[in-house]
Formats: structure tokens, sequence, C-alpha cells
């Protein structure tokens, strides 16, 4: 069915005859009866009754109107939503690493909620690893990871450098040479989080093996157990600045080869970008991330 045919038949049902509607349309009678014609023969069903007067809708056709208005009128919004570049609306799903949510986030998300209303925004924190396959498979427009990211099929823009931290608990001595950490216990998220990945090529470089590692699925849980001694973690001074202050937990400088990472955002390279996202990007770039 040809979303055309269903805008001449709305004009003939509406100007009640064929002669009507063409000089609506400026279009051809004789090419708008067959147009109607053509429809009918489609739909195996006669849509108007002809009599001298003109035309009228027969039952199926009535029914046909009905459903020709909601298609007609979903196109034109669909084409109006698609085109509106000034007023972004709809739906946005922005993807981060839990660090970056708990402390960079939260007042360029409001600010954004604040300017475009219209746009509903989905937030999901993952590992890194995690993030760039949803961007890829198209299940997140965007997301906050950990750098450097080097992918065909993504734009990478860097955020924020950030700087790791050795974080252990106050209460406990610190560690005279980066040689105890042998026999600590080591906090990190799941497998594919770049920071796990930067303490453990550090201690791998130091030539250490740590006794027991134990996985976290949130950034409070890792926080909450290195500050009761169970383990230490290397984490963003930005994130844990505020509980060395609170006397909860000590903080160590690591060297910079392994102590400093670029927070990117990604989105993929496709021809098209929708206005939410653009905006989003547009917002990132204006904001200032430094503490």
């Amino acid at each position: 069915m040809d979303l055309q045919d269903l805008r001449f038949f709305r004009a003939v049902a509406k100007a009640g005859s064929i002669s009507g509607a063409a000089r609506e349309l400026n279009y051809a009678q004789s090419n708008l009866t067959a147009r109607v014609r053509k429809l009918e023969s489609e739909l195996g069903t006669m849509l108007f009754h002809r009599h001298h007067r003109g035309i009228a809708l027969t039952d199926k056709g009535k029914m046909l109107l009905s459903y020709a208005e909601k298609i007609l009128q979903l196109v034109d919004e669909a084409q109006r939503a698609l085109s509106d570049q000034e007023t972004p609306r709809g739906p946005l799903s922005i993807g981060s690493m839990e660090t970056t949510a708990a402390v960079r986030l939260p007042k360029l998300l409001a600010r954004f909620h604040r300017e475009y209303p219209e746009v509903d925004i989905t937030l999901r924190t993952g590992t890194t690893e995690q993030n760039i396959d949803a961007v890829l498979n198209y299940e997140l427009d965007g997301a906050f990871v950990a750098g450097p990211v080097e992918h065909p099929d993504l734009a990478c823009r860097t955020v924020v450098e950030e700087e790791l931290v050795l974080v252990t608990a106050a209460s406990h001595r610190r560690p005279a040479s980066v040689k105890e950490l042998r026999n600590r216990t080591i906090l990190v998220f799941r497998q594919g989080c770049a920071y796990r990945a930067r303490l453990e090529e550090w201690l791998r470089h130091e030539g250490i093996v740590p006794d027991k590692t134990i996985e976290f699925g949130t950034l409070d849980g890792i926080i909450g157990c290195v500050a009761a001694g169970l383990g230490i973690s290397l984490l963003p001074r930005s994130v844990v600045e505020k509980h060395a202050t609170d006397h909860q937990m000590d903080l160590h400088a690591i060297p910079d080869r392994f102590g400093k990472v670029a927070t990117v955002f990604i989105c993929r390279k496709d021809p098209y970008m929708a206005a939410p996202l653009r905006k989003m990007i547009e917002m990132i770039h204006e904001t200032e991330w430094r503490d």
C-alpha cells in the first residue's frame, strides 16, 4: 500500500468527488481515478459508491479512512521529529563508568535536563569494555569510558585526565614499599574495567602477584570495603579525595605511567547524528571538568 495512494484516497473521501479532489491537489482527474482504482484492486474491495452526485464511502472505505488518518498523522509526526534539529526530543541513552557517573556527570545531566526537558535520558553504568561494545551494537548512543579508544567506527573526544591513586584504609599502616602489596587483597571492578587493568599492569611491572582479588559491582562497595580495611584499590583521586579528608582512607600516588588515564566520550561515526546526542556533545565541550 503506497502512502501517496492513501493521501489521494483521503483527499477524495473528504472532497466527496474525484473532480473536487483533483482540483484541490492540482492533479489530473484521470490519473487520480486510476490511483483510486489501483488501491481498490490492491485491497480487493470497493472503497467508494459511485453515483450521479459524486461518490460516497463504503463501509470498508470508512474503515480505511480511519486507518489512513492515523497512518498519515504518524508519518507526518515522524518527519517533523526527524527534521526538527532546533528542539531535541526523544530518547538518549548514555553509558558511563561507575566513577565518572558518581563524580563527573550529576551536574552535566542536571543542566542537560533543564535545557532540553523533552529528551528522555537513560544512564547505564558499566566497565569501559562493556560500554564500548554497547555503543558499537547500538545499545547506547554514547558513553564515557577510559581512553585511549581506537576503533574505526567510533569517534572519541577527550573529556578530562584523571589521576589514579592507590587507596588504603586510614586505620592501616602505610605500606613501606610497593613490595608489601603482595600481602594485600585487591578490590576491583569486573573484568573490562580500565582502572583494574592499570592496577594489574602496575603490579605486574613491579613483579607482584597479590594474594587475593575480590570483584565488586559498585563503587560504593569498593570504597566501603577499603575504608573497613578489607583491601586496597586503584581509583581516581576525584572520587576518593573526600574520603581522605574525612580520614577514612589514605591516598598514595603511583608512577605517572600507570596513574594517568583520560576519560573520553565515544559515539559511533554514523552519517546522521540525532539532535539529542549532538546537543549532549556540545554541552560536554562547554563543561568545565576540572575540580
